[in-house]
């Protein structure tokens, strides 16, 4: 019969990787605080956190952080063009997920050895266009239902997995 393991008990791989997560007007508290726990999960570098007002309200995220927004170094920047110059400053790829008229499949994606920043949207409106055009690919995750898009951090998890697998080859 098979037990289900502590996290004292587990012998993960540690790994971090050079990736930094930018979400573009990421508002919804639980969102937020998945978004540290799968970025901590997958050794993500960074979270950016972009947009005016973001209600980081620690009691509250830290219901489906785990504390781990207390872990992985991040920012909280308002203002768009701040975000716009530091991508252009840096000699990184520029990943948007988000589907568009140019996107490819996730299962498509090619990385080289240079930093990332993954671009991901807000719940509503998805990555602004500012953003979107900075990219040097963007990716969306191939779907079989009705629906065209999932919760955000959902679709990031599936990202990071491929991602860190690509990564790792």
């Amino acid at each position: 019969m098979s037990e289900q393991l502590t996290h004292n008990q587990t012998q993960f791989n540690h790994q971090n990787f050079p990736i930094t997560i930018i979400s573009d007007h990421l508002y919804f508290q639980e969102n937020i605080g998945s978004l540290f726990r799968i970025a901590e999960a997958y050794g993500v570098e960074k979270i950016i956190l972009l947009g005016k007002n973001i209600p980081f309200v620690d009691r509250k995220i830290n219901k489906t952080s785990r504390s781990t927004h207390r872990i992985v170094p991040f920012e909280l920047v308002e203002d768009t063009q701040i975000v716009c110059e530091l991508i252009q400053q840096n000699q990184a790829q520029v990943l948007a997920l988000e589907i568009t008229d140019d996107s490819i499949l996730l299962t498509e994606l090619q990385v080289t050895n240079q930093p990332i920043y993954l671009l991901i949207g807000s719940e509503v409106n998805g990555i602004q266009q500012s953003l979107l055009d900075l990219a040097n690919q963007k990716v969306h995750i191939e779907m079989y239902g009705k629906n065209s898009s999932m919760n955000v951090i959902q679709a990031t998890a599936i990202m990071l997995f491929q991602l860190t697998n690509l990564i790792k080859k």
